[in-house]
């Protein structure tokens, strides 16, 4: 298996929000809102940073601000080892030229740039400022891909399970949904190419797919489960309907799920009955609350980040904090919602 090195900030208590520190070597993960976009930033107790995705160019520089808002001023960094792209579609790689800009970032990692993309004609335009930042030289992972962490006494990994369409070998208990799987039409877009990502933090173990569809899920996680249960869940592709094969979320039977969703993009109602369906799921989030469900239709409203429309949302974020010895985790919205401790399967 071909391994790459990647290290992967840590914590202290500050009121009631574990902030970036050496003092108790917690890993931190935030959900940055994006506005339906996706970024998502890890901190480990080895003092180094991951981004995977950067939300939405443009608009002021609202999703650009509101990353490095998390990275400098709520994790107290002050530059990032690693810049991830799970796939080539805007909402998704928008920010990363503007982060390099102002925060200097060590490593650039995708699934490779292509030439062109069919469902975006400005694509080669899009892409130079990328292309730029990382001076052509973003390494490209592959399905199988083992990225080591130096994490002191706790085993930290990440594991590439998807990219550029193809998955990790399906070896593992027989997955007992797996006639639940009903196929979709083709999905020939850059979503069906995302690269997944399974870290694992002593027993805890965190699932983030990009944007992945419906039938590469199913690709990944049938006759077989490859990947086991986890803890953790960001729900996949903003929690749309096209995603979040229950193929896919019932056998990893996560305790936790959160969905980095826009007020009116994502957390859709089937992907919400399919979390509803997890036996072992204990909370449900979302960085928006969905303006087209009633909210028994969606997470409760302490779990939801952000109430307001777009206009007048305040980008609150959602953190995981999990424990020195990987055993716990807390979730709290933002700096002052209540935060709540999960213990690790």
């Amino acid at each position: 298996m071909k391994r790459v090195a990647i290290a992967v900030c840590l914590c202290l208590w500050a009121g009631r929000t574990l902030l970036a520190g050496a003092a108790d070597g917690r890993l931190d993960i935030y959900f940055v809102d994006v506005e339906g976009g996706a970024a998502t930033v890890i901190v480990s107790p080895a003092g180094e940073s991951i981004l995977i995705d950067s939300g939405y160019p443009d608009n002021g520089g609202r999703d650009r601000d509101r990353i490095l808002s998390v990275l400098a001023d709520v994790a107290k960094l002050d530059h990032l080892d690693h810049a991830v792209v799970s796939h080539w579609h805007l909402d998704h790689f928008g920010n990363h030229a503007a982060i390099a800009a102002k925060f200097k970032v060590a490593n650039f990692w995708d699934r490779g740039i292509p030439e062109l993309l069919q469902e975006d004609p400005g694509f080669v335009d899009r892409v130079a400022p990328y292309r730029a930042a990382s001076q052509n030289r973003s390494k490209t992972v592959k399905a199988g891909d083992l990225l080591p962490v130096n994490s002191g006494g706790t085993p930290l990994k990440v594991q590439v399970v998807t990219a550029s369409g193809e998955v990790i070998p399906n070896r593992g208990e027989p997955n007992p949904f797996a006639s639940e799987h009903q196929p979709q039409a083709e999905d020939t877009s850059d979503n069906a190419k995302s690269i997944s990502l399974l870290l694992t933090f002593g027993r805890f173990r965190f699932l983030c797919c990009g944007d992945l569809t419906w039938n590469t899920e199913a690709k990944l996680m049938t006759p077989n489960n490859p990947l086991g249960q986890i803890d953790l869940f960001m729900a996949t592709h903003h929690g749309l309907s096209v995603s979040n094969n229950p193929v896919m979320v019932l056998p990893l039977d996560p305790r936790v799920c959160v969905s980095c969703n826009g007020p009116t993009k994502g957390a859709d109602p089937e992907t919400i009955a399919t979390f509803r369906r997890v036996k072992s799921l204990q909370a449900m989030y979302q960085l928006h609350r969905n303006v087209r469900l009633d909210e028994a239709g969606q997470a409760p409203g302490d779990h939801i980040a952000n109430l307001a429309e777009t206009a007048n949302c305040k980008g609150t974020w959602i953190k995981s904090s999990v424990a020195k010895d990987g055993q716990s985790y807390t979730v709290q919205v933002g700096a002052a919602g209540p935060l709540r401790t999960f213990t690790t399967r």
